[in-house]
């Protein structure tokens, strides 16, 4: 069946498949599903000749679909993996940015953050609570464990990844604390630690990594582009130039250290060698039915954040995970079957060229300023309407108005017209949504043919989302340093997806998908149903 419909505005034909296991096709005994966080949809192309381990695998033996994006704005984390996982967008799954604006508490929260909920460290005391319960519907984990009662292990440095990939449930579900020097789960998945867990941390102290260098992978003339680049912002301790040492500031492992391990290839390979050994320890791909290994490798995205994606580090780090990845493939080959697992790789979402390097290649292009957005805000609410503080927070793309503010302004004749007009005409901004504007149903046809509309909606959460949501241009950002994603422009959206195993039909394809798509694609190989999936199982991908 044929299913028509609307990307970035352009109307785009895909081939779907129902949710109906494949005939003649027996369901793999482990799924593996890979997030690699700030992955671009051109770092395949550019970097696939640097590569012959477990990224060369998934491009030369499975199926590669180069034309994949996510159709919203909020192109960030949280959103991202909460999207691949459960096959529906923020409109419906409710994850709307990393954080948001809680009006009745009149504070920020996070998209994990659970006041029920108890985190549980590994020789470290917590005093936060996360979970998926923000997740507004079922994950592809929580079918898998719902309709096979599938063992689940889902494991990340950044807890908003590792929840999100599992939803409400799981049997090892682990992250980094907030410190970066211990690992967490939640009594949302575990009364106590997990036993499995806990031995290979204890076995694995991340600070065995103390003092090892990160240097050059690849012959330095196989580098596309210099090694100390303008706008480059590299963490405490490092310069902007290979190599780069982990050794903090001092002479034991200490905060600056953390921050340079997670921003390097040592992050990914611990989380791999994590991966295996909790696939041998829980039998994982042992059992009756299907069982599940979600992954998220973080560091490109913390990379890429300070390095930006035209930089040798983000190069060389491809290349460091594709030997990870090579590595996990070799140990899942032991232990589960080379032909008895399936692999599913994407991204949360792409990145943003640091603008610097932009604007002195001629670019328009540049940092918003979103104080200065704030205070021009409040001062035009003043003269319009008289003093008091109208504004509560900007989070990303999304003002949100202190209570009442918002309505006052609407009910003043051009008051909120002379607010957006600030906002709009302010550097770097390409449209100002208000949010009556983006809630579900309204202008249905205006966001047909109105592609950043449309992307502005698929992201509006009711009582979630702001006020007024800011569209940046292409090439702007909200930020000081660095480089960052976050709009609805294709360096941010367009990231890869890749499948490979039994059940799937090798091949590269140029049709347009979705990450909504992932998991209902799994599902079909699995015979399960994602009934709140938002996403179409890919027929070219499978058997």
């Amino acid at each position: 069946m044929k299913t028509r419909f609307l990307l970035l505005g352009i109307a785009f034909a895909i081939t779907t498949v129902s949710h109906a296991q494949q005939p003649g096709v027996r369901p793999p005994k482990l799924v593996v599903l890979l997030m690699v966080d700030q992955m671009r949809a051109d770092y395949v192309d550019r970097f696939k000749s640097d590569w012959n381990g477990g990224l060369k695998r998934l491009v030369s033996h499975g199926v590669w679909f180069r034309h994949a994006a996510y159709p919203y704005l909020t192109t960030v984390t949280c959103a991202g993996h909460a999207t691949v996982s459960s096959g529906a967008w923020p409109h419906t799954h409710g994850v709307v940015q990393n954080a948001w604006w809680d009006r009745d508490g009149k504070k920020a929260v996070t998209c994990t953050e659970d006041p029920n909920a108890k985190d549980i460290g590994y020789g470290q005391p917590i005093t936060v609570g996360d979970s998926g319960y923000r997740l507004e519907v079922p994950s592809f984990a929580d079918e898998m464990r719902r309709q096979l009662s599938a063992h689940v292990v889902s494991l990340s440095l950044k807890d908003r990844s590792a929840i999100m990939l599992a939803g409400h449930g799981g049997d090892a579900v682990t992250w980094l604390n907030a410190a970066l020097d211990g690992w967490v789960t939640s009594s949302a998945f575990a009364t106590t630690p997990v036993p499995e867990v806990n031995a290979f941390i204890t076995a694995n102290p991340i600070d065995a990594d103390y003092g090892k260098t990160w240097s050059h992978l690849l012959p330095e003339s196989r580098y596309q582009s210099a090694d100390d680049v303008p706008g480059e912002a590299p963490p405490r301790g490092w310069t902007r130039w290979f190599p780069h040492v982990l050794k903090g500031a001092g002479a034991t492992p200490d905060a600056d250290f953390h921050a340079q391990w997670e921003r390097s290839p040592y992050a990914d390979a611990y989380l791999g060698r994590f991966a295996a050994a909790l696939v041998e320890a829980l039998r994982l791909g042992k059992h009756e039915r299907s069982d599940l290994l979600a992954v998220s490798f973080s560091s490109l995205d913390l990379v890429g954040h300070v390095f930006g994606p035209d930089s040798q580090e983000v190069q060389d780090m491809l290349a460091q995970l594709d030997r990870t990845l090579g590595t996990l493939f070799a140990r899942l080959d032991a232990l589960v079957g080379p032909d008895a697992y399936v692999v599913a790789l994407t991204s949360d979402h792409g990145v943003t060229p640091i603008p610097e390097q932009l604007a002195k290649a001629g670019k328009d292009a540049g940092r918003i300023d979103g104080l200065a957005i704030v205070d021009r805000i409040e001062q035009r609410a003043q003269a319009t309407l008289g003093p008091g503080k109208y504004v509560a927070r900007l989070l990303t793309n999304d003002l949100y108005f202190e209570p009442g503010m918002y309505d006052k302004l609407k009910a003043t004749p051009g008051a909120l017209q002379a607010v957006i007009d600030v906002a709009k005409t302010s550097p770097g901004i390409e449209r100002v949504f208000r949010s009556e504007e983006l809630a579900t149903g309204a202008a249905a046809k205006d966001k047909e043919k109105d592609a950043l509309l449309r992307a502005a909606a698929l992201s509006y959460y009711p009582g979630r989302s702001g006020d007024l949501v800011l569209a940046p241009k292409a090439r702007w950002m909200i930020g000081a340093i660095g480089t960052t994603h976050g709009s609805a422009n294709a360096d941010d959206q367009r990231v890869p997806i890749l499948f490979m195993g039994p059940g799937i039909k090798a091949g590269e394809h140029s049709e347009r998908v979705t990450p909504a798509d992932v998991a209902p694609t799994l599902a079909v190989l699995c015979g399960i149903t994602m009934p709140k999936a938002e996403g179409h199982a890919i027929a070219a991908a499978l058997k």
